[in-house]
Protein backbone atom coordinates (compact mmCIF):
# COMPACT_ATOMS: atom_id res chain seq x y z
CA UNK A 1 0.00 0.00 0.00
CA UNK A 2 1.29 3.46 -0.90
CA UNK A 3 1.34 6.06 1.88
CA UNK A 4 0.47 9.59 0.76
CA UNK A 5 2.21 12.33 2.77
CA UNK A 6 -0.34 14.16 4.95
CA UNK A 7 0.30 17.59 3.37
CA UNK A 8 -0.24 16.19 -0.13
CA UNK A 9 -3.30 14.24 1.02
CA UNK A 10 -4.80 17.47 2.34
CA UNK A 11 -4.12 19.17 -0.98
CA UNK A 12 -5.75 16.30 -2.90
CA UNK A 13 -8.81 16.60 -0.68
CA UNK A 14 -9.33 20.24 -1.75
CA UNK A 15 -11.78 21.06 -4.47
CA UNK A 16 -8.96 22.30 -6.78
CA UNK A 17 -5.42 20.98 -7.09
CA UNK A 18 -2.14 22.24 -8.55
CA UNK A 19 -0.63 18.98 -9.75
CA UNK A 20 1.92 18.09 -12.40
CA UNK A 21 4.26 15.23 -13.21
CA UNK A 22 8.04 15.30 -12.90
CA UNK A 23 10.52 12.76 -14.22
CA UNK A 24 14.06 12.22 -12.98
CA UNK A 25 16.20 10.34 -15.49
CA UNK A 26 19.64 9.02 -14.51
CA UNK A 27 21.86 7.54 -17.23
CA UNK A 28 24.25 4.68 -16.56
CA UNK A 29 27.17 7.13 -16.53
CA UNK A 30 25.53 8.98 -13.60
CA UNK A 31 24.35 12.03 -15.57
CA UNK A 32 20.93 13.13 -14.27
CA UNK A 33 18.18 15.10 -16.00
CA UNK A 34 14.86 16.41 -14.75
CA UNK A 35 11.73 17.14 -16.79
CA UNK A 36 8.22 18.31 -15.97
CA UNK A 37 4.97 18.76 -17.84
CA UNK A 38 4.33 21.98 -15.88
CA UNK A 39 4.73 25.34 -17.69
CA UNK A 40 7.66 26.52 -15.55
CA UNK A 41 10.81 24.94 -14.13
CA UNK A 42 10.62 23.21 -10.75
CA UNK A 43 13.42 22.20 -8.40
CA UNK A 44 13.62 19.76 -5.51
CA UNK A 45 16.12 17.28 -4.04
CA UNK A 46 18.96 18.96 -5.93
CA UNK A 47 17.49 18.38 -9.41
CA UNK A 48 16.12 21.05 -11.74
CA UNK A 49 13.02 19.78 -13.56
CA UNK A 50 12.93 21.65 -16.83
CA UNK A 51 9.67 22.79 -18.42
CA UNK A 52 9.03 23.46 -22.10
CA UNK A 53 10.74 20.23 -23.11
CA UNK A 54 7.68 18.77 -24.82
CA UNK A 55 7.83 15.83 -22.46
CA UNK A 56 4.58 14.07 -21.61
CA UNK A 57 3.48 10.68 -20.32
CA UNK A 58 1.24 8.19 -22.05
CA UNK A 59 -0.95 5.58 -20.38
CA UNK A 60 0.83 3.52 -17.73
CA UNK A 61 -0.04 0.01 -16.56
CA UNK A 62 0.54 -1.90 -13.35
CA UNK A 63 0.37 -5.68 -13.17
CA UNK A 64 -0.16 -8.16 -10.35
CA UNK A 65 2.48 -10.76 -9.53
CA UNK A 66 5.61 -10.86 -11.65
CA UNK A 67 4.12 -9.43 -14.85
CA UNK A 68 6.04 -6.42 -16.13
CA UNK A 69 4.17 -3.13 -15.88
CA UNK A 70 5.21 0.20 -17.32
CA UNK A 71 4.25 2.89 -19.76
CA UNK A 72 5.72 5.38 -22.20
CA UNK A 73 7.08 8.89 -22.08
CA UNK A 74 7.55 11.07 -25.16
CA UNK A 75 9.29 14.33 -25.85
CA UNK A 76 11.38 16.43 -28.17
CA UNK A 77 15.06 15.91 -28.89
CA UNK A 78 16.70 19.02 -27.43
CA UNK A 79 20.22 20.12 -26.57
CA UNK A 80 19.30 20.48 -22.88
CA UNK A 81 18.25 16.83 -22.59
CA UNK A 82 18.17 13.72 -24.77
CA UNK A 83 19.75 14.31 -28.17
CA UNK A 84 19.63 12.21 -31.33
CA UNK A 85 23.32 11.28 -31.03
CA UNK A 86 23.09 10.34 -27.35
CA UNK A 87 20.07 8.07 -27.90
CA UNK A 88 21.58 6.43 -30.98
CA UNK A 89 24.81 5.70 -29.09
CA UNK A 90 22.95 3.90 -26.30
CA UNK A 91 23.64 6.37 -23.50
CA UNK A 92 20.01 6.16 -22.38
CA UNK A 93 19.69 2.37 -22.57
CA UNK A 94 18.53 1.03 -19.19
CA UNK A 95 18.60 4.51 -17.64
CA UNK A 96 16.60 4.73 -14.41
CA UNK A 97 13.42 6.81 -14.30
CA UNK A 98 11.55 8.17 -11.29
CA UNK A 99 8.01 9.48 -11.81
CA UNK A 100 6.73 12.04 -9.30
CA UNK A 101 3.35 13.63 -8.68
CA UNK A 102 4.08 17.17 -7.49
CA UNK A 103 2.11 20.15 -6.23
CA UNK A 104 3.73 22.82 -8.36
CA UNK A 105 2.76 25.57 -5.90
CA UNK A 106 4.67 23.77 -3.10
CA UNK A 107 7.12 21.15 -4.34
CA UNK A 108 7.51 19.73 -0.82
CA UNK A 109 4.08 18.20 -1.41
CA UNK A 110 5.06 15.36 -3.72
CA UNK A 111 4.68 11.61 -4.09
CA UNK A 112 6.96 9.09 -5.81
CA UNK A 113 4.61 7.23 -8.16
CA UNK A 114 6.92 4.76 -9.81
CA UNK A 115 10.52 3.72 -10.42
CA UNK A 116 11.48 2.03 -13.66
CA UNK A 117 14.05 1.95 -16.41
CA UNK A 118 14.22 2.92 -20.06
CA UNK A 119 13.62 0.12 -22.55
CA UNK A 120 13.08 0.56 -26.28
CA UNK A 121 13.37 4.10 -27.66
CA UNK A 122 11.75 5.10 -30.95
CA UNK A 123 12.79 8.29 -32.76
CA UNK A 124 10.92 10.21 -35.47
CA UNK A 125 10.50 13.79 -36.69
CA UNK A 126 12.71 15.40 -34.08
CA UNK A 127 11.08 13.57 -31.15
CA UNK A 128 11.31 10.34 -29.21
CA UNK A 129 9.04 7.87 -27.43
CA UNK A 130 10.70 5.87 -24.64
CA UNK A 131 9.32 2.70 -23.12
CA UNK A 132 9.42 2.80 -19.30
CA UNK A 133 9.64 -0.70 -17.81
CA UNK A 134 8.66 -1.55 -14.26
CA UNK A 135 11.08 -3.08 -11.76
CA UNK A 136 9.78 -6.60 -12.43
CA UNK A 137 11.67 -6.72 -15.72
CA UNK A 138 14.84 -7.30 -13.67
CA UNK A 139 13.60 -10.85 -13.05
CA UNK A 140 14.01 -11.52 -16.80
CA UNK A 141 17.73 -10.76 -16.61
CA UNK A 142 20.32 -13.49 -16.30
CA UNK A 143 21.35 -14.14 -12.70
CA UNK A 144 23.89 -16.56 -11.31
CA UNK A 145 25.83 -19.10 -13.34
CA UNK A 146 24.42 -21.06 -16.27
CA UNK A 147 25.60 -24.40 -17.60
CA UNK A 148 26.78 -23.58 -21.11
CA UNK A 149 29.73 -24.32 -23.33
CA UNK A 150 31.02 -20.73 -23.49
CA UNK A 151 32.74 -18.82 -20.70
CA UNK A 152 30.56 -16.73 -18.37
CA UNK A 153 33.38 -14.41 -17.25
CA UNK A 154 34.23 -11.08 -18.87
CA UNK A 155 37.75 -10.82 -20.21
CA UNK A 156 39.91 -9.16 -17.55
CA UNK A 157 37.49 -9.46 -14.63
CA UNK A 158 38.28 -11.13 -11.30
CA UNK A 159 37.06 -14.56 -12.39
CA UNK A 160 39.00 -14.41 -15.65
CA UNK A 161 42.27 -13.17 -14.16
CA UNK A 162 43.79 -11.77 -17.37
CA UNK A 163 45.61 -8.45 -16.82
CA UNK A 164 44.32 -6.17 -19.59
CA UNK A 165 46.77 -3.45 -18.52
CA UNK A 166 49.56 -5.58 -19.99
CA UNK A 167 50.97 -4.51 -23.36
CA UNK A 168 50.33 -8.07 -24.51
CA UNK A 169 46.61 -7.44 -24.44
CA UNK A 170 46.21 -3.66 -24.86
CA UNK A 171 47.61 -0.87 -27.00
CA UNK A 172 46.92 2.76 -27.85
CA UNK A 173 46.37 4.44 -31.20
CA UNK A 174 45.46 7.65 -32.99
CA UNK A 175 42.73 7.95 -35.60
CA UNK A 176 44.10 8.61 -39.09
CA UNK A 177 40.92 7.98 -41.05
CA UNK A 178 37.26 7.65 -40.07
CA UNK A 179 33.68 7.83 -41.26
CA UNK A 180 32.95 9.84 -38.12
CA UNK A 181 30.72 7.27 -36.41
CA UNK A 182 31.36 3.54 -36.82
CA UNK A 183 34.70 2.92 -38.55
CA UNK A 184 38.21 4.14 -37.86
CA UNK A 185 41.73 3.43 -39.09
CA UNK A 186 45.00 3.88 -37.19
CA UNK A 187 48.66 2.97 -37.57
CA UNK A 188 51.29 1.77 -35.12
CA UNK A 189 49.18 -0.80 -33.27
CA UNK A 190 51.19 -3.96 -32.96
CA UNK A 191 48.49 -6.62 -32.97
CA UNK A 192 47.82 -9.27 -35.59
CA UNK A 193 44.71 -9.36 -37.75
CA UNK A 194 41.57 -10.04 -35.72
CA UNK A 195 43.32 -9.82 -32.35
CA UNK A 196 40.95 -7.10 -31.07
CA UNK A 197 37.73 -8.45 -32.60
CA UNK A 198 35.15 -8.59 -29.73
CA UNK A 199 37.47 -6.45 -27.61
CA UNK A 200 36.84 -2.93 -26.31
CA UNK A 201 37.84 0.49 -27.58
CA UNK A 202 37.96 3.36 -25.08
CA UNK A 203 38.33 6.95 -26.23
CA UNK A 204 41.10 8.83 -24.39
CA UNK A 205 40.73 12.20 -26.14
CA UNK A 206 38.35 14.05 -28.42
CA UNK A 207 34.63 14.67 -28.01
CA UNK A 208 33.99 11.03 -26.99
CA UNK A 209 36.71 10.86 -24.31
CA UNK A 210 35.89 8.37 -21.54
CA UNK A 211 33.35 6.36 -23.55
CA UNK A 212 33.86 2.69 -24.43
CA UNK A 213 32.43 0.57 -27.22
CA UNK A 214 32.79 -3.05 -28.32
CA UNK A 215 34.80 -3.76 -31.45
CA UNK A 216 32.86 -5.64 -34.13
CA UNK A 217 35.78 -6.39 -36.47
CA UNK A 218 39.52 -5.71 -36.30
CA UNK A 219 41.54 -5.86 -39.49
CA UNK A 220 45.30 -5.41 -39.83
CA UNK A 221 46.04 -4.49 -43.44
CA UNK A 222 49.54 -3.49 -44.62
CA UNK A 223 50.56 -1.70 -41.44
CA UNK A 224 47.15 -0.09 -40.87
CA UNK A 225 44.65 -1.25 -38.30
CA UNK A 226 40.96 -0.84 -39.12
CA UNK A 227 38.19 -1.13 -36.53
CA UNK A 228 34.45 -1.45 -37.11
CA UNK A 229 32.43 -0.64 -33.98
CA UNK A 230 29.15 -2.15 -32.80
CA UNK A 231 27.67 1.21 -31.72
CA UNK A 232 28.04 4.58 -33.40
CA UNK A 233 29.87 7.21 -31.39
CA UNK A 234 27.57 9.76 -29.72
CA UNK A 235 29.71 12.57 -31.10
CA UNK A 236 31.66 12.86 -34.33
CA UNK A 237 34.96 10.96 -34.39
CA UNK A 238 37.77 13.06 -35.83
CA UNK A 239 41.27 12.38 -37.14
CA UNK A 240 43.69 12.84 -34.26
CA UNK A 241 41.38 11.39 -31.59
CA UNK A 242 43.25 8.90 -29.43
CA UNK A 243 41.99 5.60 -28.03
CA UNK A 244 42.96 2.43 -26.20
CA UNK A 245 42.06 -1.03 -27.49
CA UNK A 246 42.06 -4.38 -25.73
CA UNK A 247 42.20 -7.93 -27.03
CA UNK A 248 38.95 -9.67 -27.84
CA UNK A 249 37.69 -13.04 -26.67
CA UNK A 250 34.94 -15.17 -28.23
CA UNK A 251 34.51 -17.01 -24.89
CA UNK A 252 35.39 -20.44 -26.29
CA UNK A 253 37.69 -22.90 -24.53
CA UNK A 254 39.96 -23.12 -27.57
CA UNK A 255 40.53 -19.35 -27.62
CA UNK A 256 41.09 -19.25 -23.85
CA UNK A 257 43.72 -21.97 -24.12
CA UNK A 258 45.52 -20.87 -27.30
CA UNK A 259 45.24 -17.07 -27.26
CA UNK A 260 45.37 -16.31 -23.53
CA UNK A 261 46.87 -19.52 -22.05
CA UNK A 262 44.22 -19.21 -19.36
CA UNK A 263 42.30 -22.49 -19.63
CA UNK A 264 42.65 -23.07 -15.89
CA UNK A 265 40.33 -20.08 -15.32
CA UNK A 266 37.82 -20.94 -18.05
CA UNK A 267 34.31 -20.42 -16.64
CA UNK A 268 32.31 -22.54 -19.05
CA UNK A 269 31.55 -26.21 -19.67
CA UNK A 270 33.22 -26.95 -23.02
CA UNK A 271 32.56 -30.69 -22.98
CA UNK A 272 28.77 -30.42 -22.86
CA UNK A 273 27.25 -32.10 -25.95
CA UNK A 274 25.34 -29.65 -28.09
CA UNK A 275 21.77 -29.93 -29.37
CA UNK A 276 22.86 -31.25 -32.76
CA UNK A 277 24.74 -34.10 -31.10
CA UNK A 278 21.85 -34.95 -28.75
CA UNK A 279 19.11 -35.17 -31.38
CA UNK A 280 21.00 -36.85 -34.21
CA UNK A 281 20.58 -40.58 -34.88
CA UNK A 282 23.48 -42.89 -33.99
CA UNK A 283 25.13 -44.71 -36.87
CA UNK A 284 26.30 -48.29 -36.72
CA UNK A 285 29.97 -48.42 -35.71
CA UNK A 286 30.26 -44.64 -35.18
CA UNK A 287 32.64 -43.86 -32.29
CA UNK A 288 31.45 -41.68 -29.42
CA UNK A 289 27.86 -42.93 -29.37
CA UNK A 290 28.29 -46.19 -27.48
CA UNK A 291 27.49 -44.74 -24.04
CA UNK A 292 31.13 -44.53 -23.06
CA UNK A 293 33.31 -41.56 -22.11
CA UNK A 294 34.15 -38.97 -24.75
CA UNK A 295 37.66 -38.60 -23.35
CA UNK A 296 39.04 -42.10 -22.91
Amino acid sequence: MRTIPPNLAAHLADGATNLCHCWKLVRRDGTAFGFTDHDRDLSFAGILYAARTGLEAAEATAELGFAIGGGEVSGALISAGPTEDDIASGLYDDASVETWLVNWSDVEERLLLDVGSIGEIRRADGGFVAEVRGLMHRFDEERGRLFRATCSADLGDERCGINLASSTYADTGTVTRTDGALSIAASGIGFSDGWCTAGNLTWTSGDNAGLSVEIKVHRAVQGTDEFDLWQRAPRVIKAGDTFRVTAGCDRTHATCRAKFRNAVNFRGFPHMPGNDFIIRMPQQGEPGLDGGSFFR
